[in-house]
């Protein structure tokens, strides 16, 4: 089977590069061809110009050595990717014939808070037969009114659809009716810590064997800051703030991205890719809300927690002891049963 695999082509985000490969790997285990299409969503005029200044921004802010060297890093995982030569442009691409099935998901590419949730998102492009959602994401739990109508009209076209939080799968009956809908754990979570062991790379920056690793993609209130620092001055820690960009860190790529969460001594975070792969590799994690966001983007956060039961990983107000020792034995028996219900999911789609 060939398979195009339409996904967020973010060059800058950690856990969108990571999904991305993870998609990829998981369809070739069963002798599929996969592409990764590189999508430009249509634009009005206002996006445009705005799409103008940010790519304005972007390069007049790669002059600098660090973050040329954090763009030559993800460049680096890029080749990882499986990259089509076909790119999708306009709903009128007749790309649909050139692939068996198209492959939506995983990560945001239903938040239309990120500006997805758009043609290219839904498939719109490809024969129904040919529609498949794959662990996509809206994650929020209410989609703007003006969304409703054509987020409907082409969901209900899809030959299957699985979403990656509870409330997704809400979203989607509430909408449609369906009542085949699945939720599956997100992709990286179906490649095992030996196999994501084969693209991680041990940072250059990396002086030390004892750290936490702090991964907030929102903002870190003084409180919290100050409850790390004590946790780690009390265990002998340094701390590494990966997405500080007057971090060193800031300059490293995916794959130096999972040396980081494998190695950690504790994992600080709001990202559920950084949840996601403390469990994949035995980490102790806490999860603290996003401060910063008005709009809620908890339901992956939640569906995660709840579906391995580490509800006890949630930063309430202190960091706790229990909250540096970790037991995933029932977490991995869980996953093991969740890979085998996404095989289940493609194999009831198509024989694979």
């Amino acid at each position: 089977m060939k398979v195009g695999i339409i996904t967020i082509n973010d060059n800058n985000n950690y856990g969108n590069r990571l999904q991305n490969y993870a998609v990829q790997e998981f369809m070739k285990k069963e002798k599929n061809e996969c592409y990764t299409l590189k999508n430009i969503p249509q634009l009005n005029g206002k996006e445009k110009i705005l799409l103008k200044f940010i790519k304005y921004i972007i390069t007049k802010d790669r002059n600098k050595e660090k973050n040329k060297k954090r763009v030559k890093a993800f460049n680096e995982f890029n080749k990882n990717i499986n990259f089509s030569k076909h790119y999708y442009i306009t709903p009128y691409t007749k790309i649909y014939k050139k692939f068996d099935y198209f492959i939506t998901g995983s990560d945001q590419v239903w938040n239309p808070n990120f500006g997805r949730l758009r043609d290219v998102d839904l498939l719109s492009f490809a024969k129904p037969e040919q529609r498949i959602a794959f662990s996509a994401s809206f994650a929020i739990n209410k989609l703007p009114e003006e969304s409703k109508n054509k987020t409907k009209k082409e969901l209900e076209k899809f030959n299957a659809i699985s979403v990656r939080e509870d409330r997704g799968k809400e979203i989607v009956e509430e909408l449609t009716g369906r009542k085949d809908v699945q939720v599956l754990v997100d992709p990286t979570m179906l490649l095992t810590s030996e196999e994501w062991d084969k693209v991680a790379k041990k940072p250059e920056q990396l002086k030390t064997d004892k750290y936490i690793l702090n991964y907030f993609l929102g903002e870190l209130s003084e409180k919290r800051r100050k409850d790390i620092e004590k946790i780690a001055k009390e265990n002998n820690c340094e701390i590494i703030n990966m997405l500080d960009k007057n971090s060193p860190f800031y300059q490293t790529g995916p794959s130096e991205f999972l040396y980081l969460e494998k190695n950690a001594f504790l994992i600080c975070t709001d990202s559920f890719h950084s949840c996601v792969f403390a469990i994949l590799y035995n980490r102790p994690f806490i999860v603290f809300d996003r401060e910063d966001s008005s709009v809620k983007m908890n339901s992956r956060l939640d569906t995660l927690l709840k579906k391995f039961e580490l509800h006890n990983r949630w930063y309430k107000g202190e960091i706790i002891e229990e909250q540096l020792e970790v037991d995933y034995e029932e977490t991995h028996r869980i996953l093991e049963e969740e890979r085998k219900k996404a095989k289940k999911f493609l194999q009831e789609v198509y024989d694979i």
